[in-house]
């Protein structure tokens, strides 16, 4: 089976004979190991050529050989015909051949840390206060169906994937959860003090970002994007009750629109579930991914797909210990841990596939992503 039919088959009734191993937030992933991954400068990264774009891509792809990949949008064609990037002795710039104007490039810092390597921490200067505010910070464009978008070049880049090396492959795009926006309007502390203090405001602003949302699945399924990776971060730090009431409507609603446009949804849910299990399934997403228990927690898969197999025959996608056992194993760990994973989504009827909990981390040599992967497939194949 190819990677595309391992996982459009874990999304179905009678699940997947064969296992598919994949690898979240691929964009990080590439960030972070550049250097490791193609002998290419990091400006090809950004490269206006098409042709350019695949050649970095294919060359990655082959080394990391998962399932699926991310759908880019790109820069439009009249902006490819204009702009190029011009290396020099006192740095990369990207030029307007038309205008003359020019951009000083950074290279990515690996771990998106600072230039100081300070934790990132958001604190709006100015957080909304009213609805007004809400309305001015998230301004909503006119629905569009995805067989309305028009485009203008700047799905090329997606066609070329998908007749070239991303055929076998499943395609998906992202959205973040509707509260979990929410941290960009108020910061960590903010939100969590708005959640209990003006919930009206804060359920205003959710309706607000699951318009802004349903839009861009629209767009991901004009640019062919078959399933949307649902991320959401800190929400697990709210109260069951504040869950229910505030997050599982909106969720419930992004997981509508998303079937209503033909797509597959998968709903992260980052931290410890204890308490919103009846909530996080009544959500009623197609699939499941679950962070790992690292931080004073634990999540057993045996539990997990005994919870998601129950009544709706949730997918799900495995967690395995990024820090633990994909950096710091040994292969006997990570082979054991990864036959662990898929035995327990085989009880779940072959609607299982195979993930990590988090990210990879920078201090993950590509060897043991590429091992993960291999281990994978060789150990969920029928």
């Amino acid at each position: 089976m190819t990677g595309r039919e391992k996982i459009a088959s874990a999304f179905s009734i009678e699940g997947a004979p064969e296992i598919a191993a994949v690898v979240p937030y691929e964009d990080l992933y590439i960030r972070d190991n550049w250097a490791r991954l193609t002998s290419l400068p990091w400006w090809r990264r950004a490269d206006p050529s098409i042709e350019r774009q695949l050649e970095w891509r294919w060359g990655v792809r082959k080394y990391m050989r998962h399932d699926w990949f991310p759908v880019p949008g790109f820069r439009s064609a009249d902006e490819r015909k204009t702009l190029r990037i011009d290396p020099r002795d006192d740095g990369v710039f990207l030029v307007d051949t038309r205008t003359g104007r020019e951009k000083r490039m950074e290279p990515p810092r690996i771990g998106g840390w600072g230039s100081s390597g300070e934790v990132a921490s958001f604190r709006p200067a100015n957080p909304p206060v009213v609805r007004a505010d809400i309305d001015r910070l998230i301004p909503v464009s006119p629905r569009v169906e995805a067989c309305d978008i028009q485009w203008n070049g700047s799905d090329d880049l997606a066609k070329a994937i998908m007749v070239g090396y991303g055929r076998d492959l499943y395609p998906i795009s992202q959205v973040s959860s509707p509260l979990w926006s929410c941290y960009g309007l108020w910061g960590f502390e903010g939100m969590m003090t708005m959640i209990v203090e003006n919930p009206k405001l804060v359920e205003y602003a959710c309706k607000s970002f699951l318009l802004d949302a349903a839009q861009q699945v629209q767009t991901a399924a004009s640019l062919g994007a078959e399933a949307i990776w649902v991320e959401e971060c800190l929400i697990d730090q709210i109260s069951p009750e504040s869950y229910r009431r505030l997050n599982v409507p909106v969720l419930s609603d992004l997981v509508t629109e998303i079937r209503a446009a033909g797509l597959k949804s998968i709903y992260y849910f980052c931290g410890n579930p204890a308490g919103k299990w009846d909530h996080i399934l009544s959500i009623g997403a197609d699939a499941l991914a679950l962070e790992e228990g690292k931080k004073g927690f634990a999540i057993d898969m045996e539990e997990v797909v005994e919870r998601a197999g129950c009544g709706a025959k949730t997918a799900v996608l495995g967690n395995l210990d990024a820090v633990g056992v994909l950096q710091e194993g040994s292969e006997e760990e990570l082979r054991r841990e990864i036959a662990r994973q898929i035995a327990a989504g085989r009880r779940n009827g072959g609607r299982f596939i195979m993930s990590l909990g988090s990210p990879v981390t920078p201090e993950t040599p590509v060897e043991r992503v590429r091992l993960y992967c291999d281990l994978a497939h060789e150990l969920g194949a029928a």
